[in-house]
């Protein structure tokens, strides 16, 4: 009997040692599996960045924006939309809403965009053709930016207003810019073919 309980301690003694390398190992397993895991969020975090900076100088509709789909314009920054930094902004007007003939183009923002124009560095192209300018226009007391083309600009045609020389402001957000226009001829009444959503990250 003697013999038997000195056999059942020296089990007991040598199952101790892998038992604690059972919990040792365990450890180590439940650690890398958190790492393992870690690193795949960052790894689809990073993956994310380029589309957020691709969605935002390139945007499609913006859902939930108060402007509705039909109503909302397409644009591009160049430079990606980076708060503080110079860019460069297309905003376009497709020729399905180029109902009438344009004497002016009329772009009126927030004012809690603070940002800058160089009226100096205005391009207008019509089918991707370069039009000559009469005159471009900041009124910054308004916040308005107006175009003048030399030539009104003929109706269904696609347009593109070139502001280059900006500075964006040092606050993202997102930016209501309205396009309004004016008719040769017509009343002088600004109507409003769209809004452009620009958002600066």
């Amino acid at each position: 009997m003697k013999f038997h309980s000195a056999a059942s301690n020296f089990c007991s003694f040598s199952q101790t040692p892998m038992l604690l390398k059972g919990c040792s190992m365990y450890r180590v397993a439940a650690s890398v599996v958190r790492s393992t895991t870690s690193v795949a969020i960052a790894g689809c975090l990073l993956a994310s960045l380029p589309l957020v900076a691709r969605a935002q100088s390139n945007p499609g509709f913006t859902i939930f924006s108060g402007v509705e789909p039909k109503n909302q314009l397409n644009y591009h920054l160049d430079f990606g939309g980076n708060s503080g930094s110079w860019d460069r902004y297309r905003l376009r007007i497709k020729k399905d809403k180029m109902k009438v003939a344009v004497a002016q183009f009329a772009i009126d923002y927030p004012t809690y965009f603070k940002g800058q124009f160089d009226p100096n560095d205005v391009e207008l192209r019509v089918n991707d053709k370069k039009v000559a300018l009469q005159e471009v226009k900041w009124e910054k007391e308004n916040n308005v930016i107006e175009v003048f083309p030399q030539e009104p600009v003929p109706a269904a045609t696609n347009v593109e207003l070139i502001l280059s020389n900006v500075k964006n402001p040092n606050t993202g957000g997102m930016f209501y810019f309205n396009c309004n226009v004016l008719s040769p001829g017509d009343v002088p009444l600004l109507r409003t073919l769209g809004t452009w959503i620009i958002g600066i990250q």
